[in-house]
């Protein structure tokens, strides 16, 4: 499959973010997908394949819209699903399997809505060689491998917090960015301590929402209403279910294949990048994606940001939403890091970063378990 071969043609979030107590997760979906069918000038009948991520099923979600499809994907891999089934998507209107795909996504992440509850089966690895050692989700899993990394590379505590202080820059200029004002690292470290060494305003925030895209041929893009956005370049990845047993805590093996195999394939290089996300359930993940991407070398991210090069203005704009620090964040973000690479390259984001042709968007699945990347641009090569 040749680069820009497929586009996307429609991109929508829910019509609210944040708290939506009156919808359930597969109403937040389908607010998703009918927006992102209005951009994209189409009805449900147009549409021939369906791809979302549990506990939705695309059964569901076919259903519920109307949709007869040739081709569905279910893959759940965490946060970053939405990453691959831009990519299974993008295989299959490449092979003939469908013409038109929708991506949704829907969660009752803080209203709990019809939201099921996730923790590990007592049977499951997780379940036999972590539960029992008191972890309870990510707040307390991912310090396993940060406080490692913060030794190795001496990344201190200000460092982390800078992260989210940058972010909170960018979500002050989104007028739908659940936190907007200004904070310091003072604030960061004065916030209450959730799990050393992560403070509350270093933890991701937990809301409800939506978004959806829609997928063609770039052939086929120019009957369309929206500026296509070219799939350039793709990659995924996994490595294990349990922090614990990572190859190397200052390192993601999963972020290592899938950003270097999305960029290869885009045939660019890293100064090429107008524009970057990094999805962020904590603030520690910035540093490890620009690392494990080489947009930096190894203990060099926490400079990186602390002079400034990815707030507004700096030479790599860095999830330029708030990211799921500031903005928003579901329980799986990948659909929302999606959509602002979308925005970003259409030029039409709250916090537009001047003449975006190309954006890389990296995404993680569970505590560093699984990482796809997607490489957009509004050329076609």
């Amino acid at each position: 499959m040749k680069p820009g071969e497929i586009a996307i043609v429609g991109a929508a979030e829910s019509t609210r973010i944040g708290a939506v107590p009156e919808m359930a997760q597969i109403m937040l979906h389908a607010d998703a997908a009918l927006n992102a069918m209005a951009d994209a000038g189409l009805k449900p009948s147009d549409i021939d394949g369906v791809a979302c991520v549990g506990p939705m099923m695309p059964q569901q979600i076919a259903h519920y819209l109307g949709i007869t499809p040739k081709w569905v994907d279910g893959t759940g891999v965490g946060g970053c699903s939405f990453m691959l089934h831009v990519r299974h998507a993008a295989a299959a209107i490449h092979a003939g399997y469908a013409k038109t795909i929708l991506i949704t996504h829907g969660e009752s992440g803080k209203s709990r809505i019809n939201a099921t509850p996730r923790p590990p089966e007592p049977q499951s690895l997780n379940g036999q060689f972590e539960a029992p050692f008191g972890p309870m989700g990510p707040p307390t899993l991912f310090p396993i491998p940060v406080l490692r990394y913060m030794k190795a590379t001496g990344t201190t505590h200000e460092h982390l917090a800078q992260v989210a202080v940058v972010q909170r820059e960018w979500a002050g200029k989104n007028p739908r960015a659940a936190f907007r004002d200004p904070i310091t690292i003072a604030d960061v470290l004065n916030s209450k301590m959730i799990a050393y060494p992560f403070r509350l305003l270093q933890c991701c925030l937990v809301t409800d929402g939506g978004g959806a895209l829609i997928l063609t041929s770039a052939d086929r893009a120019k009957d369309f209403p929206q500026k296509p956005v070219y799939i350039l370049g793709s990659g995924e990845s996994v490595e294990t279910t349990m922090v614990s047993q990572m190859q190397d805590f200052t390192s993601s093996r999963a972020f290592r294949v899938a950003g270097p195999t999305a960029m290869e394939m885009a045939g660019i290089k890293h100064s090429d990048v107008d524009h970057l996300m990094i999805y962020d359930a904590f603030a520690h993940l910035p540093l490890y994606g620009l690392e494990d991407l080489g947009f930096v070398k190894r203990g060099e991210a926490k400079d990186f940001i602390w002079e400034g090069n990815t707030r507004p203005g700096g030479k790599l704009p860095l999830n330029t939403n708030g990211g799921g620090l500031s903005y928003t964040h579901t329980g799986m973000y990948g659909m929302f890091a999606l959509q602002e690479s979308v925005r970003q390259v259409r030029g039409i984001a709250p916090a537009q970063v001047p003449d975006v042709e190309i954006s890389v968007c990296h995404g993680v699945g569970g505590m560093f378990s699984a990482s796809g990347t997607i490489v957009m641009s509004n050329q076609r090569p």
